[in-house]
């Protein structure tokens, strides 16, 4: 054997041995990118749309059917309650409800919390006015600043006097203006809903 055979040989298994470790690192450092473009690509890169809550007029039940809070009464269609009933107990003001929390004080009338840039400026509620009967309910008006309340008032602009923490939501200490009417007359109104119970 002569001294160039042994480099000669070691030419070889580079030769052979190079291209292999450059497919492999080639490999290696693009898998990321093999995922972004291979069948899963999809379950990586698609965007869902945010939650949201349209409510339609069979959706609105007997506000009996939902949870009382201090004389108001609360639901969450999107699963979300039990966060929405821990912001409506928090007395200090628990924060933003969460989308598709529903609130009424009266069955004429509710603000249904919206997903975000519904409309900023009544902090994403929208806000109904509605007819019931025994036979169900029916949208007078939905929206934001034109719909008008049962003292002739928008439902917006009375909300929007609430303290920031209380997200829009009116009570006696929430710095809303007081309501012309006394609890006896509202709690009546209550009682008066002619709807259907779903739990009866």
């Amino acid at each position: 054997m002569t001294a160039h055979q042994p480099w000669g040989a070691l030419k070889q298994v580079v030769a052979v041995a190079l291209p292999v470790v450059i497919a492999v690192v080639a490999a290696c450092s693009s898998g990321g990118d093999d995922d972004a473009t291979d069948g899963r690509s999809d379950e990586t890169t698609t965007t869902t749309e945010p939650e949201d809550l349209v409510m339609e007029a069979d959706d609105f039940v007997n506000i009996h059917d939902m949870t009382p809070v201090r004389g108001f009464f609360v639901d969450n269609r999107l699963g979300h309650l039990d966060d929405a009933l821990a912001i409506a107990n928090d007395t200090e003001g628990g924060g933003a409800y969460p989308v598709g929390t529903i609130i009424q004080l009266i069955p004429q009338e509710a603000m249904v919390k919206r997903a975000a840039g519904f409309d900023p400026d009544s902090n994403d509620w929208e806000f109904f006015s509605l007819t019931v009967t025994p036979e169900g309910t029916e949208i007078v008006t939905r929206g934001g600043a034109e719909v008008i309340n049962q003292f002739g008032g928008s439902c917006a602009d009375c909300h929007n006097l609430a303290e920031p923490e209380f997200d829009f939501v009116c009570e006696k200490d929430h710095g809303c203006e007081p309501l012309p009417i006394g609890d006896d007359v509202i709690m009546s109104v209550q009682e008066s809903d002619p709807r259907p119970r779903t739990s009866a």
